[in-house]
């Protein structure tokens, strides 16, 4: 049985096509998913423009936001039911014996590949998935919003795990994707006071974070707003960018003795004095991923109605017109682009 998938066959610039492919077969510890709905990732962008700096294993099928029902289980797994609906994380092959592994950060083992670029991921109609990684997504939320789950964690991550947010706290929030304007959410939810830069081309995303997550909307220089409490800058900055010239603007406008969370990735090499961190005593945490806590946490969020994705969501569009979806994402007329297998 084959079905449609979307799958970047090569490293060139605009090598992804839709392709038929087989039903995946699974081993003993994993299940197979009927895929309900798939996020576009900027990281699948990112692979469809070859302007990624990650290794893929070509060919492969993109996708790692997702959710969808159980269809099949391996022998060896427990708990597990056909139908059950879920979602699942992005850790597809781990080294359990690795020592991050064992401390339950399997997100910063070295060897880890995940959905999309190191195995088959989720745009598609199957999906085969380790068992270890799955999540019970409640009957009251719709997969629309459930398979978004994954960006959520990672802005949780960057903003809770890696961030020391106190209510009152002046945050600034560079970059207005879907990660920052979650990570922006986050802060919000925390008690911060919360500015989301971008550029010009950005206003219909900034006004999204205004209008439904109560940030301010700063387009250019944001150190007016950074500096209004006392002149020293902000408390935190969430680099969502990941430009090296937002690393500098965030070492500019963050006060002595605070935090950057960066988050954002990019290739360019910075080019500027990080004697600022030291002077200032600021500390640069990076985040990557999440873990099992993490999934369990923004569930309940979302479950709870206290974050909402609706708002970034710009459409859901047939596998087959992928191409329309990332070209809407890439071009900024959508924050979120979600696909639905045929």
């Amino acid at each position: 049985m084959k079905s449609a998938a979307v799958v970047n066959f090569a490293p060139e610039k605009g090598c992804v096509e839709i392709r038929e492919i087989e039903k995946p077969t699974i081993g003993p510890d994993d299940v197979l998913l009927e895929v309900a709905n798939v996020g576009v990732c900027g990281s699948d962008l990112h692979q469809w423009t070859a302007d990624h700096s990650w290794p893929v294993n070509y060919p492969v099928v993109l996708g790692h936001e997702f959710g969808g029902h159980v269809v099949q289980t391996g022998s060896a797994v427990e708990g597990w039911a056909e139908g059950d609906r879920v979602v699942s994380e992005t850790a597809a092959i781990i080294d359990q014996c690795n020592p991050m592994s064992r401390r339950g950060l399997y997100n910063l083992d070295p060897t880890r590949k995940g959905f999309g670029y190191g195995v088959d991921g989720a745009m598609t109609k199957y999906v085969r998935v380790p068992s270890r990684i799955l999540h019970l997504v409640p009957d009251t939320l719709p997969f629309e919003h459930a398979c978004l789950t994954e960006p959520c964690c990672v802005a949780y991550n960057a903003v809770v795990r890696n961030a020391r947010i106190e209510p009152g706290d002046r945050v600034v929030v560079l970059g207005p994707g879907t990660i920052g304007i979650l990570c922006a959410a986050m802060a919000r939810l925390c008690g911060a006071q919360v500015a989301l830069v971008g550029l010009e081309s950005d206003r219909h995303r900034l006004a999204i974070a205004s209008d439904h997550y109560g940030c301010e909307q700063i387009v250019g220089d944001p150190i007016d707003w950074a500096r209004q409490r006392d002149g020293l800058g902000c408390d935190g900055v969430i680099d969502a960018a990941g430009a090296s010239v937002t690393l500098k603007i965030a070492m500019d406008i963050v006060r002595p003795a605070g935090w950057i969370s960066k988050v954002g990735w990019g290739p360019q090499p910075l080019n500027f004095n990080l004697d600022p961190l030291v002077q200032k005593n600021v500390t640069l945490q990076g985040s990557f991923s999440h873990n099992w806590p993490i999934w369990e946490r923004v569930l309940a969020l979302l479950a709870g109605g206290q974050l909402n994705v609706q708002p970034i969501i710009g459409g859901v569009w047939p596998i087959d017109q992928w191409h329309d979806a990332f070209k809407k994402m890439h071009k900024g007329d959508v924050v979120k682009s979600v696909l639905k297998p045929l």
